[in-house]
């Protein structure tokens, strides 16, 4: 009897320890890190009930925003959440579309908004979870109605600017003109911009004065139709003038075909397209060339690729175009740039950026040499083989990881 009466005890000791463990186990509190082209102060001003980490090496929660210009003149945000340790295999997916109306304050706070509602999953595993207190509003978040639209999905946008600089021996003047036109659906993108620019300069060194007018005014419509996920086509129109480059008035025509690896859904977070177009132009040189043309026509084609990626570990995107003229391939041109952001390790990050250009198509060069006038004040496009420019830097951030507190003071 008292054999059993003790197997009772220990089984009884047993259970409560297991239980006791089971209820000791505390949960994580939340540990979140955001990676946005968003205000973050903001962000960390407005949810204050989790530690905001600076490295996401860190955090048990990250949030990753991309954003990508939309049809009405905004952006659409989207949002992923994504948890890790006690929060594994937590993950959420929200969006939002801004307009061209919305404030700078009206985007951040419906981004705060979303990101509260993110985090619900979250908090509900977490250290706080007991703390919850919820109540339904009366009135929901108004939401996107299908109305009637009078415009019919075209936007339009004028704009101008204008910049004065004077010293004692320099002084410049400014200003640039445009308006801009997007009509945009699930299929097609209709485009049309227009831009009047001109920039006036005035020089004076041991008594001579040197002046320097450029003028130039361009425009271009386009219109492009969507044939799969993967396929689109268009056709491309512009006509330019313009002083700094020898073209009195040029105009051209050209329809080109697009294919995505990725679904073209995907493009916030990644795409690689390849691009091919072939087109005619027509050029009217304001002096003659170094080929001895006052105009001409041309028939060129052009082939580009372009990467891009928007990943939790960094940002990479990057662009190769070739073209020549159909009639003599030796008169050609080679582009490439990039810019590429990586998180090696917890805090440190490297970001690289290049352009390069080999250029053997400079037909529109006027013959004779350039004066000391045109070099110093950039009156004229210059001939060249090239053009280079390179970039890189390193970042590492270490200290305290926790500090929520936002001070702006002097």
């Amino acid at each position: 009897m008292s054999e059993i009466f003790t197997r009772i005890i220990l089984l009884l000791f047993l259970l409560s320890t297991l239980s006791s463990i089971g209820q000791s186990k505390e949960k994580e509190s939340i540990n979140l890190f955001v990676e946005c082209n968003c205000d973050k102060n903001y962000i960390r001003q407005e949810i204050k009930n989790v530690n905001h980490v600076r490295d996401q090496g860190l955090a048990n929660v990250q949030i990753f925003i991309y954003d990508l210009s939309n049809g009405s003149g905004g952006k659409t945000y989207k949002l992923e959440f994504t948890g890790s340790s006690s929060f594994k295999d937590i993950t959420n997916t929200l969006s939002f579309d801004s307009n061209a109306n919305m404030t700078a304050d009206d985007v951040r706070k419906r981004l705060v908004w979303r990101i509260k509602k993110g985090l619900l999953k979250y908090i509900l595993e977490s250290d706080m979870s007991n703390r919850v207190v919820y109540r339904i509003k009366g009135k929901a978040e108004p939401k996107n109605i299908n109305e009637y639209d009078p415009w019919h999905n075209w936007i339009f946008e004028v704009y101008g600017n204008g910049r004065y600089n004077k010293e004692a021996s320099r002084k410049r003047f400014q200003y640039t003109l445009g308006f801009e036109s997007d009509h945009v659906t699930d299929k097609w993108r209709i485009r049309g911009d227009f831009q009047l620019s001109q920039n006036n300069s005035k020089f004076i060194r041991d008594g001579e004065e040197f002046t320097s007018n450029r003028d130039r005014y361009w425009a271009a419509a386009s219109i492009v139709r969507s044939l799969s996920d993967h396929w689109s086509a268009g056709i491309f129109v512009n006509l330019r003038h313009d002083t700094f480059t020898n073209i009195d008035l040029a105009g051209g025509f050209a329809p080109a075909i697009e294919y995505n690896i990725f679904p073209y859904d995907e493009v916030l977070k990644r795409e690689i397209t390849f691009a091919y177009r072939v087109g005619y132009l027509h050029n009217d040189y304001i002096e003659t060339t170094i080929f001895s043309e006052d105009h001409e026509v041309i028939f060129n084609h052009s082939f580009n690729i372009e990467v891009r990626y928007r990943q939790p570990w960094g940002n990479i995107s990057s662009r190769l175009r070739a073209s020549t003229f159909l009639d003599d391939f030796s008169k050609n041109r080679l582009q490439l740039n990039g810019n590429v952001s990586v998180r090696v390790f917890k805090g440190f990050s490297v970001r690289f950026s290049g352009n390069m250009q080999f250029i053997r198509d400079q037909i529109n060069l006027p013959a004779g040499d350039a004066s000391l006038e045109d070099v110093l004040l950039q009156q004229k496009q210059i001939a060249t083989d090239f053009d280079l420019s390179l970039s890189a830097g390193v970042s590492y951030t270490f200290g305290s990881a926790f500090n929520n507190i936002i001070n702006t003071r002097l």
